[in-house]
């Protein structure tokens, strides 16, 4: 068995470490002579697991204890409509901030259910930049304002957490919760597909205070209504076992790296790494973002003809590089640089792209 360095934007690389667990747990998990996925997700042995899980990621993030934290499913998509179903009445306004496919794809989405206004974009610019928090055009009265905190395809991230006074702060993190240390307090409601930083995909985990749970703007079915799960300790049905059981995995992983202050300087030093070879390519290889908004989990760049980026992904590969092909909606190169990636794949691929500009130049 070989293992390649993984640069996908989602599904993404997991923790060695993690899957080995995994495998070695897949037929026998914790005594109960069965796969975690085969037994009851009620049963005792399944409750303490989900519990240890929420603990971990309680202490990695500091959560108060006033949010409820929900394993859920979907994926972030559907939560672009679930999110003002449970927290908007009818024709209520909520604000939301674009700075890429996501965000405009949740404002969309969120018009079912809400007067959804984009309140600030950059658009204009080709989302290449977080617009400025003094242009959004906020409403006071708004049930929410809401963030893409890191945009995968456009490579643009939100680097402060902004000041939107009263109104409640709801942030879709799917690409880059728990790749640093994060105040909880500051947002209402945090939701993150799991496929990037926590683990396979088909599970999301959702930080929601208290008070938000109180709101009941429309008759909705239980199974679509946030306070129904969090009554039921996310078991209002059956979860995604395997999902939730990988995701606790991951948590203790975390922990033993040394938490999210080490999985910043960590994720800080990477993302260094890789932009300065870009940048220090002498324009064979050019990142279109505005320096201040580059994400730190997924860099884009272009090569200088755009005919040889093929080549370029196809010889990636052969080197045991995964997934560099760029989005299709903005092509060129894209590698993803999740807490699961070392700062040695990302060496590999530097000098990659070191050895490709000798090659093909």
């Amino acid at each position: 068995m070989s293992r390649a360095w993984n640069f996908s934007a989602g599904p993404a690389a997991l923790p060695v470490t993690v899957l080995q667990r995994a495998q070695a747990e897949l037929l026998e998990w914790d005594g109960a002579h069965a796969s975690v996925m085969e037994v009851s997700h009620r049963g005792k042995a399944f409750m303490e697991m989900a519990a240890r899980a929420e603990a971990d990621l309680r202490e990695l993030l500091a959560i108060p204890a006033n949010y409820k934290v929900l394993f859920l499913q979907g994926g972030a998509t559907q939560h672009f409509a679930q999110v003002p179903m449970n927290l908007c009445a009818d024709g209520q306004r909520a604000d939301y901030i674009v700075n890429g496919h996501w965000g405009e794809k949740a404002a969309t989405e969120a018009a079912f259910y809400a007067d959804a206004r984009i309140a600030a974009s950059s658009l204009a610019d080709a989302y290449r930049s977080i617009p400025a928090r003094a242009t959004w055009e906020l409403d006071p009265g708004a049930a929410f304002v809401h963030i893409t905190t890191n945009e995968t395809i456009h490579g643009v991230e939100m680097r402060d957490i902004p000041d939107v006074g009263e109104v409640p702060l709801v942030a879709d993190m799917s690409s880059d919760i728990l790749s640093q240390p994060l105040d909880v307090s500051k947002f209402g409601l945090i939701y993150a597909g799991a496929q990037k930083n926590i683990g396979p995909s088909g599970l999301v985990v959702m930080l929601v205070r208290e008070d938000l749970l109180a709101r009941h703007p429309r008759p909705l079915p239980k199974i679509f209504r946030y306070a129904e799960y969090a009554a039921a300790d996310s078991m209002l049905n059956t979860p995604n076992t395997w999902g939730w059981y990988l995701a606790g995995l991951t948590f203790q992983w975390l922990k033993e790296q040394g938490g999210l202050v080490e999985m910043g300087r960590r994720n800080a030093a990477k993302a260094a790494l890789l932009y300065a070879a870009i940048d220090g390519s002498g324009g064979y290889y050019s990142n279109p973002v505005e320096p201040s908004a580059r994400s730190r989990m997924n860099v884009v760049f272009n090569l200088h003809d755009a005919a040889l980026d093929p080549v370029f992904v196809a010889e990636g590969g052969k080197a045991g590089l995964l997934a560099l092909k760029g989005h299709r909606a903005l092509g060129g190169i894209r590698a993803s640089l999740y807490n699961a990636v070392p700062i040695e794949g990302v060496q590999a691929l530097c000098d990659f792209m070191t050895e490709f500009q000798r090659t093909h130049g």
